[in-house]
């Protein structure tokens, strides 16, 4: 059988979407968010979505890019996705390839990826020169029969409750949060140089984030605490960022917010919701554990120094 490795192209969209699902079904996937990851990248990052083809169909890819939102340079990603049905053919190690010929290119020199806590992800990432670093935990709520905690019967006073919608005139005050939380949160990569304009083209425009279901807390006026909404429109939601600015820390904000976004994601008609936590992110894990969230999958991040065997 052939194996061809090319560029992504619009028509694929809905073959990526379904190999996605298949492959990390913790991650919401749709035609209209693979079209837009795309569309909707920027020169800095030196996006290339490449494809795996075996005899016409569409069996695995990559998205390699730079990691240009942190303020450390020549950093990269890149995490082969194969179907199930066609692992252990090559496939994952002819995208794998592409990817670090093109960040190499790019100036690349430190590449991180994802690899499923399971035998053979693990090999395969260890034979390519991968070491692993940080855990990261995936996680499920049945949505459609949780026991959601009420929402409070009254707010402190100051405290406002808010949808993702009543920012669309000006989100910039959900971007201040989004960058102040995000450059807090664990992990080997700190993304400490989002520009607004990126934050508007790859998170607040993306086709899967839903502003209604969004949950955004205000103090005397200013945002204190948000979560952010995904849907696919097959009834799964994801927790797309949810986070505190320093200043209100340890006063339950986050939990509040998120309290919302389930409620009015359940109200919507979602019947399952996901997220994902570093594994030393014991707050966020202690929050989503409450609300009922329980293990799904586990991946490890792997890390190579380009240009070293």
């Amino acid at each position: 059988m052939t194996l061809t490795v090319r560029d992504f192209r619009p028509a694929d969209a809905k073959a990526v979407a379904d190999l996605r699902r298949a492959a990390v079904p913790f991650l919401l996937a749709t035609p209209q968010g693979i079209a837009w990851e795309v569309s909707a990248a920027t020169a800095e990052q030196r996006l290339r979505l490449l494809v795996a083809e075996r005899d016409g169909r569409v069996v695995g890819s990559v998205r390699a890019m730079l990691l240009h939102d942190s303020s450390t340079p020549g950093q990269a990603t890149a995490s082969p996705q194969v179907h199930p049905d066609h692992r252990g053919l090559g496939v994952g190690h002819a995208l794998l390839t592409s990817a670090e010929e093109h960040l190499s290119a790019a100036g690349a020199t430190r590449l991180f990826a994802w690899a499923a806590d399971e035998p053979g992800a693990l090999a395969f990432a260890q034979r390519h020169g991968y070491r692993r670093t940080r855990q990261g935990r995936f996680l499920r709520l049945d949505l459609a029969s949780a026991d959601l905690p009420p929402l409070p019967a009254a707010l402190p006073p100051g405290v406002r409750l808010h949808t993702g919608a009543d920012f669309e005139d000006d989100p910039h005050p959900l971007y201040a949060a989004d960058a102040e939380a995000t450059a807090d949160e664990p992990g080997d990569v700190t993304s400490d140089a989002l520009t607004y304009e990126d934050w508007l083209r790859r998170t607040w425009e993306h086709p899967c984030i839903d502003p209604d279901l969004s949950a955004v807390v205000t103090v005397d006026g200013e945002v204190a605490a948000f979560s952010l909404a995904a849907t696919d429109g097959l009834g799964r939601y994801s927790s797309a960022m949810t986070g505190t600015r320093r200043a209100f820390r340890g006063r339950g904000l986050a939990r509040l917010a998120k309290t919302a976004s389930l409620h009015r994601a359940r109200d919507a008609g979602c019947t399952e919701a996901f997220t994902g936590n570093d594994a030393d992110n014991a707050p966020m894990l202690a929050i989503n554990h409450g609300f009922g969230y329980r293990p799904f999958a586990v991946e490890w991040r792997h890390v190579r120094e380009l240009g070293r065997g």
